[in-house]
């Protein structure tokens, strides 16, 4: 087996890269302040101040681990994010699994995200609490609504995102600033009313929490397609985490300091109830009208991410070919298709069970959220590896463990250990059914790759000149 090649710009020189700034940081933003954010108040009101605590100490580590997927993107900027770090410093095998284990974590937070948007719109739409076919088909709906744009082009999708993001923004910035003038101080009086002990309450929290900065990396995933990637991904990773960071928190002491924890546990819409506490019944459906635009962002931004996962990987030779093939609007449409297609399979499956809106919501949270972190753990400390291979493009030198590496594995491994026993076993399930399809890439030939090669190119490196002479480009469409 040859060593992994670092690929980097996987798209034609020639093609105009659609994300700049704006859209990179939107990306960011559009993914992680989603449906995690606004059902979360719900699901953490049992466990009062701690919570919020849980909310800082979370935000630490989502920020270091930021730092160390803007550094990874800073020095290569390859298209797969997580999946292409991981390859880079572990190997093919390695880097299969997380691309599989990876896209899981995408596809399966879809039904969470689609089913919070219905939630919200049932606040408009009362109607729809009453009759759970019709629930289950406007949740359905939704998903191929954003499947089909991002069908129309990555600029499209990419136009979208900063839209919803900047959009959903107002509302709930006034809420987690103005409101805060509504706050009860005794509804935050507890520290840990759960009954739990300390350590297993913190466990049990973490996963809820790391399930709002999921997305984190989302701009290192397309990054073919972002202009000026090595400086456009890094800024904006910083500035998209560290704003929803300050959002989370302010958001959350608002919500639970005006709506009793009692009252929060049973609310399937909490920002909105908070608002119509402190403002009225208008201002209840003004949050709700923000809360299902938030819900389209965060829909459209995980689809775009959901093709471009298996595209990179399937280029790589890990994956089959077709799923890396573009469209004649240049999107992974196959990949995007199938990976829709598992969402809605999911969703039916859990509809048809008796699950009710915060249990479902929860193993959705649990699984999609363990399924995400095994990529973190292994790239938190990918550059110590890749620094020792001594393969850094940019002229980097070898060193040891920094800081922040060790704190993002820390904090991975945290929300591993709090995503609990039942999302680990049907994580871990996921993640092997997908040996016996590596096995068979290797089986029938499929060579990923050869020792990594680059030339100094003034438009960036193409993936074509990544690869050896005696293996064959993959088709760039």
């Amino acid at each position: 087996m040859s060593p992994p090649v670092l690929v980097r710009n996987k798209v034609p020189s020639t093609r105009k890269k659609a994300l700049g700034l704006v859209a990179c940081t939107a990306l960011i933003i559009g993914n992680m302040v989603g449906s995690g954010f606004y059902v979360s108040p719900a699901s953490l009101a049992p466990y009062g101040q701690l919570a919020i605590v849980s909310w800082i100490v979370m935000g630490v580590g989502a920020v270091c681990l930021g730092l160390v997927f803007a550094r990874l993107a800073h020095s290569y900027p390859a298209t797969g994010g997580p999946y292409a770090y991981t390859r880079a410093a572990y190997g093919d095998f390695a880097g299969f699994l997380v691309a599989w284990g990876y896209w899981i974590s995408i596809w399966a937070s879809l039904p969470a995200i689609a089913v919070a948007f219905t939630g919200y719109l049932a606040q408009l739409v009362p109607a729809l609490k009453e009759s759970r076919p019709e629930i289950v088909m406007v949740t359905i709906g939704v998903i191929w609504l954003i499947v089909l744009i991002n069908l129309r082009g990555v600029r499209e999708a990419g136009l979208l995102q900063s839209i919803t993001t900047f959009a959903k923004l107002i509302p709930f910035l006034a809420i987690a600033t103005l409101g805060l003038l509504w706050v009860r101080p005794h509804n935050l009086a507890v520290f840990n009313p759960s009954g739990k002990p300390l350590f297993e309450a913190s466990a049990a929290v973490a996963p809820l929490i790391m399930f709002a900065y999921l997305g984190l990396e989302s701009a290192t995933v397309p990054a073919g397609d972002v202009r000026d990637a090595e400086r456009t991904i890094p800024r904006a990773t910083l500035l998209g985490v560290s704003a929803a960071a300050l959002l989370y928190v302010l958001g959350t002491v608002t919500v639970m300091g005006v709506i009793p924890r009692e009252q929060l546990a049973r609310s399937s819409s909490p920002f909105a109830d908070a608002s119509s506490a402190m403002w009225g019944h208008w201002a209840g459906g003004f949050i709700a009208v923000g809360a299902l635009v938030s819900s389209l962002g965060a829909l459209n931004g995980w689809t775009l991410l959901m093709g471009q996962v298996p595209m990179a990987a399937a280029q790589d030779g890990l994956l089959p070919i077709w799923l890396g093939r573009r469209s004649e609007r240049g999107v992974p449409a196959i990949a995007i298709l199938i990976s829709a297609s598992l969402a809605t399979a999911l969703l039916l499956v859990e509809a048809s069970g008796g699950r009710g809106f915060v249990a479902f919501y929860n193993f959705i949270v649990n699984l999609a959220t363990m399924a995400a972190v095994i990529p973190y753990v292994f790239c938190s400390l990918a550059g110590v590896i890749i620094r020792r291979k001594n393969i850094l493009p940019t002229g980097g030198t070898r060193s040891s463990f920094k800081l922040v590496e060790i704190v993002a594995f820390v904090f991975a491994v945290w929300t591993l250990y709090g995503c609990g026993a039942e999302a680990v076993l049907y994580g871990l399930l996921l993640l092997v059914l997908g040996i016996p399809l590596y096995v068979w890439m290797r089986s029938r030939g499929a060579e990923p790759g050869a020792p990594l090669a680059r030339e100094a190119r003034p438009e960036g490196t193409d993936f074509v000149h990544c690869l050896s002479p005696d293996v064959p480009a993959p088709n760039a469409r």
